[in-house]
């Protein structure tokens, strides 16, 4: 019996090889070599991306195209040996949703760089999914326009990332997030087809909007490798104010001044005293560690002066203890990289970090902050929280020590009450990092057992033999 158990064990190694040297002569018969990495020691590189608590598995072979054709090729021979495929870009991503399948073929778009046009008239850009999003911004700049996005990662994020998490930044309030700027898509299907959504024109209401359904679909419907983005002229020079607060809640109390006040910052950025103290620690900027909050706004007007001046005497009837305003543009973009490392900071106060992503109405937003604290309180853990507070999205970070089981234990706790907080306080689990893997049991708390029916409903239309991107979302 137990020589039959080894030898069965055996035959089914052999099998896998032999299924993977298969798969691997097919992809390189429409593939240069240096396109398929098969070295598991450089596979395991694309293992996963920066989520904590993700499952990954060991990818069968990774591919880097360069061309629509390429990827083609991948997707009819990942349909005709029935292979899984994960689509990924530079996997800065933070809920597991580029995290690799055990024995898939892991897609990896970064190859595809280009831009392909910039039009000043039409006021677009057509992109392949490999461009980063700080490039595309640079150049787009120099002929008068502006992409707005600028999710925090964005010197190494890609648009094709981007799109598939559809992700925000810090100019949200003003501009909007990723899906108001992606007018067109071309789209391989999983059995190889090219599908092209959407439009280059202003206007556009023909058929279903099957481009916004492409964006923030995690790379489980097809694999974008073309994008018509929208573009905004570039607009003044901002000027940010930095103002202090005694409590979190005097902070979040202006944020709600402001916006029912009918102001329009180009950002409206909170951080905790948590976070402000880890950012000094990090990167000695000089933050002031006495606040409780700090509110971060900009004004990118014709005259951004005096919007920060009625702005900041908001702050000050919300009970701001300090408000001051940046000089110039110097001064301003100092303030901004104490908001951009907000989370590398907060990773190295323990070496590991859990990131929630959780939306509140803004109304809302001192109340999420209080039970954060709560939650930090009762786990004994150190939670700092980020904001895009003009959206009422928040990102509590929860720090912890990944070698300490009971830590690890507590930290997976606690930020499994914060979700639960902001679907109590009328918010969703998500405002721009996506579901992946880590919030797959959430997304099906907040849609409810008739929206998960009717979306894998979608995906089946998309995607029958379901293998794009497995595992991920439902």
């Amino acid at each position: 019996m137990i020589m039959s158990r080894i030898e069965a064990r055996r035959d089914e190694a052999i099998e896998a090889i032999a299924a993977t040297g298969s798969l691997t002569d097919r992809l390189l018969a429409g593939l240069p070599p240096e396109a398929v990495l098969t070295d598991p020691d450089v596979t395991a590189a694309y293992a996963h991306d920066m989520a904590s608590f993700c499952p990954a598995g060991a990818p069968a072979v990774v591919v880097l195209p360069r061309t629509v054709e390429q990827v083609q090729h991948v997707m009819r021979t990942a349909t005709a040996l029935r292979v899984p495929v994960v689509p990924q870009g530079a996997r800065s991503g933070l809920s597991g949703a580029a995290n690799a399948s055990d024995g898939c073929v892991v897609l990896s778009l970064t190859k595809m760089d280009r831009i392909l046009e910039i039009s000043p008239v039409d006021r677009v850009a057509v992109v392949e999914p490999g461009v980063i999003n700080a490039d595309l911004s640079r150049a787009v700049e120099e002929h008068g326009l502006y992409y707005p996005p600028d999710p925090s990662s964005w010197e190494m994020c890609t648009i094709g990332g981007n799109i598939g998490t559809g992700s925000g930044g810090l100019c949200c309030v003003k501009y909007g997030v990723t899906a108001e700027y992606v007018l067109g898509l071309d789209v391989v299907l999983a059995d190889g087809r090219l599908l092209s959504t959407g439009r280059r024109t202003a206007k556009g209401v023909a058929g279903y909007d099957l481009t916004r359904l492409f964006v923030g679909s995690e790379g489980s419907l097809g694999i974008v490798v073309r994008a018509v983005l929208g573009l905004k002229p570039k607009p003044p020079q901002q000027l940010v104010l930095a103002a202090e607060f005694p409590s979190a809640a005097s902070a979040c109390d202006a944020v709600c001044r402001i916006m029912a006040g009918g102001h329009l910052p180009s950002l409206l950025e909170l951080m905790d005293r948590t976070t402000v103290k880890a950012v000094n620690e990090l990167a000695h900027m000089g933050l002031p560690e006495t606040t409780e909050a700090l509110l971060l706004a900009a004004f990118d007007t014709p005259d951004p002066a005096a919007d920060l001046a009625a702005l900041g005497a908001l702050c000050e009837a919300a009970g701001a203890t300090e408000v001051v305003p940046a000089e110039d543009a110097a001064e301003s973009e100092l303030l901004l990289k104490a908001r951009r490392l907000s989370l590398t900071a907060l990773e190295a106060v323990k070496g590991t970090t859990m990131i929630d992503d959780v939306c509140v109405p803004r109304s809302r937003l001192g109340a999420m902050l209080e039970g954060i604290d709560r939650i930090a309180a009762k786990y004994d853990l150190t939670i700092g929280v980020c904001a895009h507070a003009g959206d009422g999205n928040t990102h509590p970070t929860v720090c912890f020590d990944a070698q300490d089981e009971d830590e690890s234990r507590r930290a997976r706790e606690s930020f499994d009450e914060i979700m639960a907080l902001g679907l109590e306080l009328g918010g969703t689990i998500t405002g721009e990092h996506g579901v992946g893997v880590l919030k797959k049991d959430w997304l099906a708390r907040e849609i409810g057992p008739v929206g998960v029916e009717m979306q894998r409903s979608v995906k089946q239309v998309f995607d029958p033999l379901g293998i794009l991107n497995p595992g991920k979302l439902f």
